[in-house]
């Protein structure tokens, strides 16, 4: 239920491989279908954020997106949005939740997010994983109000998820998700990517973050369980292989230098033959 999952999925894999190939997999055909093609939006956006072309040229197609999803809710969808209405039209997906992830692609092309405030991460983690999550669970049919706040728990906790396990990464490509009154809090004043990431003090802000994740996983989880078990299958999949992620990174620490974690192959297939079976 982010905008990272879909980008990192991989639709040819195995159970085994992608988290998200795995989790949709499940699904009934419809459902199914459906989330393909949202996750398939998130990629292609995704895809913009992230290339290396001109900052002018991804704002402008990102710009086209939002023009095409007007286009799609007005009764005119362009070609490459034909299959979404459909999709639209039986399980009310929002246009607004459109909107969001393509603004939450576009804070990262003006200028490479660097040490944001806790407002704006919190408002970047709404729009690049939480509005996913608030299409995703009209597909997998929670009641609205359950659904909504699974979104804003579960988008959250895998977004933090992520910026805690690409740190590294996310440096190389000059970009700093971690919270400004954090790194002040712990004696960081500089905000470049190399340097904080190479800090002695990073820990301190990482494990906060960690914590905040782990209650987000906590309050999704106190949602999941209220619900049919059919209803919550694939998003508690999700919910299981990132939570292990966090766990992993917790386990391994922040101090440079940090190797990868990797969830085990067996540890992805117990999580689905655990809770992809009613």
């Amino acid at each position: 239920m982010s905008v990272e999952a879909a980008a990192n999925a991989n639709y040819g894999s195995t159970a085994s491989g992608s988290s998200f190939y795995a989790a949709m997999r499940i699904l009934p055909h419809a459902q199914r279908e459906a989330m393909f093609q949202i996750y398939s939006f998130c990629r292609q956006v995704d895809d913009i954020a992230d290339s290396d072309g001109p900052r002018p040229e991804r704002l402008a197609a990102l710009q086209q997106w939002r023009d095409d999803i007007d286009a799609l809710y007005a009764g005119h969808p362009p070609e490459r949005l034909k299959d979404y209405v459909g999709p639209v039209k039986t399980f009310g997906l929002k246009r607004e939740d459109f909107v969001a992830i393509v603004d939450g692609m576009e804070m990262d092309v003006p200028q490479d997010i660097r040490a944001p405030d806790l407002a704006t991460l919190d408002l970047y983690c709404d729009r690049v994983a939480s509005a996913v999550g608030r299409l995703s669970v009209r597909v997998f049919g929670l009641p609205e109000e359950d659904g909504i706040e699974l979104a804003y728990h579960l988008g959250r906790a895998l977004q933090l998820t992520n910026i805690l396990r690409d740190i590294d990464e996310d440096a190389g490509l000059g970009r700093l998700y971690l919270p400004r009154e954090w790194l002040w809090h712990a004696g960081i004043t500089n905000n470049d990517p190399a340097r904080v990431t190479a800090d002695r003090a990073l820990p301190k802000v990482c494990a906060p973050l960690a914590e905040r994740a782990k209650m987000h996983f906590q309050k999704s989880d106190e949602i999941m369980k209220r619900n049919s078990r059919r209803a919550v299958r694939a998003p508690r999949i999700m919910s299981k292989y990132y939570r292990a992620i966090l766990d992993l990174l917790i386990a391994r620490g922040f101090a440079a230098p940090r190797a990868p974690v990797r969830v085990s192959k067996a540890a992805k297939i117990s999580i689905l033959l655990r809770y992809a079976i009613i």
